[in-house]
């Protein structure tokens, strides 16, 4: 656990709302190695979701040097950019991002629909990626037939069908009760445990922080503490 998968030197973003200028991040400097489980907190604002969108390669830095496995993102162009998403990271989010009508297997696969994986190695890895999460025998019910918790396994399933080094998770119990989120936050550990894939979580909520071994507290934009179990 010694290799860096994120380096942040000095990241400033600054969005143009209407006339005004906001700083989201303030010259954010941090690193997260290989295998951590790190979580990012703060209120409504200060900058932690700005920060996920830019190692989550879905957002660029106003400035500042951004290195994901040693690679300069600022170097990428958009295909490269896409290529990068697919294959290393895979993403979970609060609202679960499946598509309605549709069964758990059909949303799984979705990541690979448009790759030169053939159909049946396709479903393979579907149907072994949706038992890693403990939703063996419910592969062919609809989105509305499942209830969050089961939804929100199923986005955590499709997040690794290509194996990916990092998970990052936007408040992924943030729409679940509290024994769900235990749930799916025993589910995380394990990944992070068992398979050793990095996870960066952002959550408003301490308890679920807690799980995680290692938190940074946000706010206006820069890090103000780190904490270690």
């Amino acid at each position: 656990m010694d290799k860096n998968v994120i380096q942040l030197d000095n990241i400033t973003k600054t969005y143009i709302v209407g006339e005004t200028e906001v700083r989201a991040l303030r010259g954010v400097t941090y690193a997260i190695k290989e295998g951590e489980f790190l979580a990012i907190l703060g209120a409504s604002g200060s900058g932690k979701s700005t920060m996920m969108n830019i190692i989550g390669c879905l957002d660029k830095p106003t400035s500042g040097r951004y290195l994901l496995d040693g690679d300069d993102i600022s170097k990428f162009d958009k295909n490269r950019l896409a290529r990068t998403r697919n294959k290393k990271i895979g993403f979970v989010f609060q609202t679960f991002n499946l598509l309605a009508r549709t069964t758990a297997l059909e949303n799984t696969e979705l990541p690979l629909l448009y790759s030169n994986v053939p159909g049946k190695e396709r479903t393979q890895r579907a149907l072994a990626s949706l038992a890693a999460v403990g939703l063996k025998g419910r592969e062919h019910h609809k989105t509305n037939q499942l209830s969050g918790g089961e939804q929100q396994r199923v986005a955590i399933a499709r997040a690794l069908l290509n194996n990916p080094s990092l998970i990052l998770a936007d408040e992924p119990t943030g729409n679940l009760d509290s024994k769900t989120s235990e749930e799916i936050m025993a589910i995380f550990t394990n990944l992070n445990k068992e398979k050793g894939i990095t996870i960066v979580m952002v959550t408003h909520e301490h308890d679920i922080g807690a799980y995680a071994n290692k938190r940074i507290i946000m706010k206006d934009g820069q890090i103000i503490k780190e904490e270690t179990n």
